[in-house]
């Protein structure tokens, strides 16, 4: 892997590194950084978000740990033996994930939870590294619509061969799948347009892909 996959000192996108600047004096406890991928370096799994919550993965520096998106993530995760427990709570709880790794297409807090588009596009170099690095017959799981397209940009692939949908699955180069998912946010999961059979069935199809 020629790219590095991660800066935790990266300041390249001036509204991002102020903002964490703004955060990180009203919540000194907090992480209020750049937020590393967590899990196995070498997983065949590859999740994608979106980018880090206020006080969740920007809080705890884990990707989707101390919000609710990551109470639906994580307990699936377990249920098809990506993880060693249900419930991630800190970055020193203790739980490991099996043969899976959980990034973010924007590695730092945005405001309003809302990236810009050259935000995403300046920091994908870090996502594609990090795709470059994945195995053959690897499965990318990317939740919601901005994640997707930031796989098969930093894929180099183009959008209209690689169309969003909720459980499309795409064929990658390398014999490597990419699958859909809406994102598992508060408000996709209680307005139930994504319940929570609705994403069980992605990572269904995720492990039936990795076992063969």
């Amino acid at each position: 892997m020629s790219r590095a996959v991660f800066d935790p000192d990266c300041r390249r996108c001036p509204r991002l590194a102020g903002f964490l600047d703004e955060v990180r004096a009203r919540h000194p406890d907090y992480h209020a950084r750049p937020v590393p991928a967590f899990g196995d370096p070498r997983a065949r799994l590859l999740v994608v978000g979106l980018a880090p919550g206020m006080h969740g993965a920007n809080a705890t520096g884990r990707p989707f740990t101390g919000d609710h998106a990551g109470i639906l993530l994580y307990r699936t995760l377990f249920e098809f033996g990506f993880a060693s427990g249900p419930e991630s709570v800190s970055a020193d709880d203790g739980l490991r994930l099996r043969d899976c790794r959980i990034t973010n297409a924007v590695k730092c807090l945005p405001p309003q939870n809302k990236p810009v588009g050259a935000e995403i596009n300046s920091c994908r170099d870090f996502l594609a590294a990090e795709l470059e690095g994945l195995p053959p017959g690897a499965v990318i799981v990317a939740l919601g619509s901005i994640a997707h397209r930031s796989v098969v940009a930093g894929l180099g692939l183009r959008q209209k061969d690689c169309v969003f949908a909720h459980a499309a699955e795409h064929a990658l180069p390398g014999g490597r799948t990419l699958l859909d998912s809406y994102h598992c946010s508060r408000y996709n999961t209680q307005t139930r347009r994504l319940t929570e059979p609705m994403f069980q069935a992605v990572f269904a199809r995720a492990r039936q892909l990795l076992d063969g």
